[in-house]
């Protein structure tokens, strides 16, 4: 169990794999930590040293990028798949995982609230509002426009008056 990686970290070392089989690899200084990977076009140059690559994959993930993958071929050969998981970080490995999560994780509640009885209270403002010169006061003055229909009330009134 000790060199297992999480199932998303084997996932992406799997496709990294993959994609360094197209790829040429030089020991540089023959240390074997440092190599100079050719690609179609790209010259990379991986230090499994210092656990970085050129490319800035390696550095940024901290999973060996392909340049990487084919470095680690390269300088362990029949234990290259064990390679990975040394040349990894800890972070993605099963053991630190499961350490994580050892301890019980406590549920954090809500603060307390006193709720208010009744109604919930709400600012209306109800017509127009219109500022005083003393002290800008607001004084709320309910405005109507005259209407038809009050005319024509006032007409049956009159008329029901006479009957």
């Amino acid at each position: 169990m000790g060199n297992q990686m999480l199932p998303a970290a084997k996932k992406i070392a799997k496709k990294k794999k993959i994609g360094g089989d197209s790829l040429y690899v030089e020991n540089v200084t023959g240390d074997g930590n440092q190599f100079t990977v050719f690609g179609v076009g790209v010259t990379s140059n991986v230090n499994l040293l210092e656990k970085s690559c050129s490319c800035r994959k390696y550095d940024l993930v901290k999973i060996p990028c392909a340049h990487a993958m084919v470095a680690l071929r390269s300088n362990h050969d029949n234990m290259y798949g064990m390679g990975i998981y040394e040349y990894s970080l800890l972070l993605y490995k099963v053991d630190a995982y499961l350490l994580a999560y050892v301890h019980s994780i406590n549920n954090i509640l809500p603060p307390l609230v006193d709720t208010k009885l009744g109604r919930k209270r709400r600012k209306r403002v109800k017509g127009i509002v219109k500022i005083s010169r003393a002290r800008y006061e607001t004084n709320v003055r309910f405005v109507r426009e005259p209407d038809t229909r009050d005319h024509m009330c006032e007409q049956q009134q009159i008329l029901n008056k006479i009957d």
